[in-house]
């Protein structure tokens, strides 16, 4: 004689369950890493305000209309992904600009510039370098 399983007996559920809500340790690296993209997206935002902004020497032969765009479209870009932001900080992008590659990064270091952060979502202790650049030069 054979018993019949319900549809729900003895299978596992990687969901959490309805009304269960995510681990304090869950919670707080999800606060962290939305707390370090805020941060970046306003770094991007505020060129030199929030951060410090590095045009690689290929960025800087360009035209200056042409830098100027380059910026604008490093502060308004939107188009994250799996792909170029699998940590969801919105620390990388890239984009076409006239033909030519453009890659765009931001780096988080310590306060004496000597180091990496050890905290990226606290502000008091970090500096954001956005560094704009050619894939060419990559």
């Amino acid at each position: 004689m054979t018993a019949a399983l319900s549809a729900t007996a003895d299978v596992p559920s990687f969901a959490p369950a309805v009304g269960v809500t995510q681990t304090k340790e869950e919670d707080m690296t999800t606060n962290h890493t939305s707390t370090i993209a805020n941060l970046n997206d306003l770094c991007r935002k505020a060129m030199g305000v929030a951060g410090r902004l590095v045009q690689t020497s290929g960025i800087c032969a360009l035209p200056q209309e042409d830098q100027s765009a380059i910026r604008e479209k490093v502060e308004t870009f939107d188009k994250f992904s799996a792909d170029n932001d699998p940590y969801q900080e919105r620390d990388f992008g890239s984009f076409e600009h006239v033909g030519e590659k453009i890659f765009w990064k931001i780096d988080y270091y310590d306060r004496t510039m000597t180091k990496g952060s050890e905290d990226p979502s606290d502000p008091a202790q970090t500096v954001r370098v956005l560094t704009i650049m050619l894939a060419s030069e990559y």
